[in-house]
């Protein structure tokens, strides 16, 4: 199931407890997984495709997550302006190309999340500086979208990227025309082909090999496939095409990739 792609004048602090799939954060195309944490600026647009299976099951295997939504000014300009508060300030700042939190600071801010669910205003309001102030200490985290994405995103452009996005997640893994997908949004293919380049700052068939790629990845680390097999499931036909494409996007071939996620997760 896709969310919406969107964007909001609050920051967000997002705990995934329970899902995984592909998100698009920015001009970033990439697979999420359970405890992946994200710090998205203001304004920034993003969108999430949960897998079906944890949309439609009615258990505690559900997908789950904590979203917490705040205003820079929550404390005010003065507070922030503060010299003990220059590291959070720093943070917010650059928060505007979203964050992946990573390490035992996901594991904290997770936590500090959990709290805040069963607190009063005033200690909310406390935990989410705390928070911060981790994040801003540690410095656990890699930006999502690259330097100098710019959004000029209006209510129409929201409408029509959704489509895009909707059709590209639910087709991927068989052969996609763009003329199709301009199609869906009443444009031309060479009008279409422009239009998301400027919304975007990538090419349709950059996105759609992103996409692509990023399920590979997934299936790499969660499958226990073979190579080829995997480069059928993501709509690839020619295994060296699906190689050259896995090694330009993540730059190690895929048998690397999956080695060395193997390690990382040993070590």
């Amino acid at each position: 199931m896709l969310s919406p792609w969107h964007y909001h004048p609050e920051i967000e602090l997002l705990v995934l407890k329970r899902s995984s799939g592909k998100c698009l954060i920015g001009d970033y195309v990439g697979p999420f997984s359970n405890g992946d944490t994200f710090l998205f600026g203001s304004n920034l647009p993003h969108t999430f495709r949960h897998e079906k299976k944890y949309m439609e099951r009615a258990d505690d295997k559900r997908g789950e997550s904590i979203v917490v939504l705040f205003n820079q000014e929550l404390w005010g300009s003065q507070m922030l302006n503060l010299p003990e508060m220059t590291p959070i300030s720093r943070l917010l700042e650059v928060s505007k190309l979203g964050l992946r939190i990573n390490g035992n600071t996901r594991k904290k801010i997770a936590q500090i999340a959990e709290d805040m669910l069963v607190e009063t205003p005033s200690k909310r309001l406390m935990l989410l500086l705390q928070a911060l102030e981790i994040i801003s200490s540690t410095q656990e985290y890699d930006n999502v979208s690259s330097r100098g994405f710019l959004p000029d995103i209006n209510l129409q452009d929201r409408s029509r990227m959704n489509k895009v996005f909707e059709y590209t997640f639910v087709n991927f893994k068989r052969k996609i025309l763009v003329e199709d997908v301009a199609g869906l949004i009443s444009m031309g293919t060479h009008s279409f082909c422009r239009y998301f380049k400027n919304k975007t700052r990538k090419t349709y068939v950059d996105f759609l090999i992103e996409v692509r790629i990023g399920h590979a990845c997934r299936l790499l680390v969660e499958q226990d496939l073979n190579v080829t097999e995997i480069a059928y499931e993501c709509g690839y036909n020619n295994i060296s095409h699906f190689y050259h494409q896995f090694k330009a996007l993540t730059e190690k071939h895929p048998l690397e990739y999956r080695a060395s996620y193997m390690f990382s997760n040993t070590v």
